[in-house]
């Protein structure tokens, strides 16, 4: 499975899930920023890639859709509802990342 992580500016949210998930046992993981000047921008080819999507906020979900509508097929969107607070591998972020995501996620 192909899991994409997005935020903003692909700083501190994604790269720290990608960080973390990296390892998880039957998932590739990836990450990317929607806005413009992102570390690792967002592609079309990376959305077509990924068979399950997770967006750090519900604004990045909207431009997920609005940016790449053509792009998304049947992958799975989910929102995590993580906002701006962290950065890269605070331990606070990780502990909500694995709250939150692996429920989603293959069984380890």
């Amino acid at each position: 499975m192909n899991v994409l992580f997005l935020c903003s500016m692909n700083r501190w949210r994604s790269p720290t899930a990608e960080e973390v998930f990296a390892a998880h046992p039957g998932i590739v993981c990836a990450s990317a920023g929607l806005n413009r000047g992102a570390e690792n921008p967002c592609t079309p080819e990376l959305v077509e890639w990924a068979d399950l999507i997770f967006v750090m906020e519900r604004q990045h979900k909207a431009k997920l859709s609005d940016t790449f509508r053509q792009h998304l097929r049947d992958q799975r969107v989910i929102c995590l509802n993580i906002p701006d607070n962290y950065r890269f591998m605070d331990q606070a972020l990780v502990k909500l990342l694995h709250a939150k995501v692996d429920q989603h996620l293959p069984a380890a």
